[in-house]
């Protein structure tokens, strides 16, 4: 895609002047840009490198060194590549020549100008139409030109060597026709430029596109404008002015993936990868390779893959190796020539004097043409069979051929399996079944009879199934095993037991801790003895017997001063409270204006929670109304002690008309443990403590979970 882009039509030199004076005018009087290019230009041809530090105070004449370096550098090296092209018609750089940049110029130069000679060699025109660029363009006319020049006063042609030079002093004084080209540097576009006269036209490199400002480039995704040609079973993927198709799938043994992404042969002969004896020679085929004698056969022969020689047949490798009328015999080694004999028809052959034909006899012995066993009645000229049973004649081959029972009549013949037979046929069955009397119907075989399974066997048509007692489970591996299961490992194998879990063949036991606890009449869960109710404690007549789980505590409380035991000891469902009441004596105010009108002590036994979690209520009071009908007291409910670890709270609430402190687990608590929570509920009338009762509870946590 090309686009013009204006310009207007100043000789470079005027150019080139222009910028270095506006350098000029940029640094000051003070540093001519001539003597800054000079100085890039000496370094270049002295030194050839440009990446030494540039001593000039100027920043202009610093960028005027390094690009007229740059500039003269690559003039160097393209001198070099022209005069590699000249001198040995190749781009090969000579050796210890690797340095990227240098030989990326040399070998660019060295290319333009071979194109430019084959251009000359082929008689085209020295104006190149290729768009390779603005310096290969230049290269490439030179070439060209100095090959025409070459070939007009080569020796031998006759020329005149004064007239010679007398040209070459006429073509120096001609102006060279791209001095005033606009082009020239590259011009104003960004990749190729061509100067028509009237206007500039920029251009790109295949792979990218012109851009609306007719100067520059942008790549050109061929992946999905679908401007490439990936091959079936490879990807595109886009780069910088091009696009590379990639592989999906490897290339198999014996290939190689090239980096045009085809697939090349492995030469595994020349590679030394492989494994021929030393009497053998390797050579290479596609994908492999084959391992060749090293023992010539003579001619006539050809060698096989183990060496031996084998006789070639002259008369069917070779088109045609006898003259018309002839025929070619084959023999060892080579092959002869035999004059054609009058010909005749099928079923007749030469007499003996080879004078004429006579039938021949195709069912005299030992031949047998229409096969063992069979009848063969002889015709001129021909023959015919008579076939046995279960065979029929086939007019092709005139042979009997055996009669194919089991495809004639498909499911016709047999219950289950039909197989041929020559000139019959035999019916069998499938496993699970046995042939029954009549050679052709199957019945099914009870393998429960032969007791295949370990435990219990079901016959079923034509197979068995096997399957297991309870508590056992038929095994994955044989399908007749049966395999206890371990009913504790399950994954609900922990709830099966309250406390352990024992697996016994075909079952399951579970068992309680050794002392404390009873097996429940369900097998499974753990009921804890109560050694206060059955006597089994030894606490003595001053002690009260506290049941808790798994144990008892023997416990002796006593009531403090100005209080006195009552005499019930209530008995609740999992607690004994003792209660002491208060008992003031005569005139002692103190014990009258104390608020605290009991003090009781109960015991609570927990056990230890699986899976805590939510809160586990387990203390109710209930507060008894005292007698101020006319006053509504307020009650408080609080822990004043013991609660380690904020384990437990208090809550308080209604329940059937009356108020009821409730006190939580909050936490989780692992046995064994002890605690002792004083409970305080208050009646507060009017901001003040009337009425207090004090519980002390004492919690005892079992080590065990349930």
């Amino acid at each position: 895609m090309e686009r013009a882009a204006p310009s207007r039509r100043v000789p470079l030199p005027l150019l080139l002047l222009g910028g270095l004076s506006l350098l000029a005018a940029r640094a000051g009087a003070d540093v001519p840009m001539e003597a800054c290019c000079a100085d890039g230009h000496r370094m270049a041809t002295e030194r050839r490198d440009c990446s030494l530090p540039y001593a000039s105070e100027s920043k202009e004449c610093r960028m005027v060194q390094e690009q007229c370096c740059h500039n003269q550098l690559e003039e160097l090296h393209c001198a070099t590549g022209i005069n590699l092209a000249n001198e040995q018609d190749g781009c090969t750089p000579p050796r210890g020549s690797n340095a990227s940049l240098e030989a990326m110029f040399v070998k660019r130069c060295c290319q333009c100008c071979l194109l430019g000679r084959a251009a000359q060699a082929q008689g085209q025109s020295c104006e190149h139409s290729l768009m390779v660029g603005y310096q290969c363009g230049l290269v490439f006319r030179a070439c060209c030109v100095k090959g025409q020049e070459t070939a007009d006063f080569a020796p031998g042609d006759g020329g005149d060597l004064q007239e010679t030079a007398k040209v070459s002093e006429i073509d120096e004084e001609q102006e060279d026709p791209y001095l005033n080209d606009r082009c020239r540097g590259g011009g104003p576009c960004k990749q190729q430029c061509r100067d028509t006269g009237e206007e500039v036209v920029c251009s790109c490199f295949v792979g990218y596109q012109l851009l609306p400002d007719g100067v520059s480039c942008e790549d050109v995704n061929e992946c999905i404008k679908g401007s490439q040609n990936c091959r079936l079973g490879e990807t595109c993927i886009n780069t910088v002015g091009s696009f590379r198709c990639q592989r999906d799938s490897s290339c198999g043994t014996g290939y190689e993936l090239t980096e045009d992404n085809d697939c090349k042969d492995i030469d595994e002969c020349e590679s030394g990868i492989h494994n021929c004896l030393p009497d053998f020679i390797c050579q290479n085929t596609l994908g492999s390779f084959r391992c060749r004698p090293k023992l010539q056969c003579k001619s006539g022969f050809i060698q096989d893959a183990l060496g031996n020689c084998i006789d070639i047949n002259e008369c069917l490798s070779i088109s045609a190796p006898c003259p018309i009328g002839q025929t070619c015999i084959n023999t060892e080694g080579s092959y002869t020539c035999q004059k054609n004999v009058p010909n005749c028809g099928r079923g007749y052959h030469l007499n003996e004097e080879g004078t004429r034909c006579v039938d021949v006899d195709e069912c005299s012995p030992p031949s047998e043409p229409c096969g063992p066993g069979h009848l063969c009645v002889n015709s001129p000229g021909s023959f015919r069979c008579e076939c046995k049973a279960g065979y029929y004649f086939d007019g092709i081959s005139r042979t009997c051929v055996d009669i194919n029972e089991c495809r004639r009549y498909p499911g016709r013949l047999c219950g289950h399996k039909c197989e041929n037979t020559p000139g019959s046929y035999y019916c069998s069955c499938t496993m699970g079944f046995r042939l029954s009397s009549d050679g052709r119907s199957c019945e099914d075989v009870n393998e429960c009879n032969s007791s295949p399974c370990s435990q219990e066997c079901a016959n079923v048509y034509g197979s068995y199934q096997c399957y297991c007692r309870r508590g056992y489970q038929l095994s994955d591996v044989d399908g007749v095993t049966c395999e206890d299961i371990d009913e504790c490992a399950l994954p609900t194998g922990g709830h099966i037991c309250s406390y352990r879990c024992i697996n016994v063949p075909g079952s399951f036991q579970c068992s309680c801790p050794s002392t404390g606890y009873r097996l429940a009449p369900n097998g499974r869960n753990c009921q804890d003895i109560d050694e206060c109710v059955t006597g089994i404690h030894n606490c003595s007549i001053n002690e009260t017997c506290f049941n808790i789980q798994g144990g008892f505590r023997c416990l002796a409380f006593e009531c403090p001063e100005n209080y006195r035991r009552s005499t019930d000891t209530l008995r609740q469902e999992k607690t004994d409270t003792v209660r002491c009441i208060k008992s003031c004596r005569p005139n002692d105010v103190a014990c009258v204006l104390d608020p605290v009108h009991t003090v009781s002590h109960t015991v609570v036994s927990l056990p230890t929670f699986r899976e805590f979690t939510r809160p586990e209520e387990i203390i109710f009071l209930r507060a008894i109304t005292p007698a101020y009908p006319a006053n509504h007291a307020d009650i408080i409910f609080d822990i004043t002690d013991g609660n380690l670890r904020d384990s437990f709270d208090i809550i308080k609430r209604y329940m059937d008309g009356m108020t009821v402190g409730v006190v939580r687990q909050v936490r989780p608590i692992v046995g064994p443990f002890h605690a002792v929570l004083k409970l305080e509920m208050n009646y507060v009338v009017g901001g003040v403590v009337s009425h207090r009762n004090v519980v002390n509870v004492h919690i005892f946590v079992s080590e065990y979970w349930f």
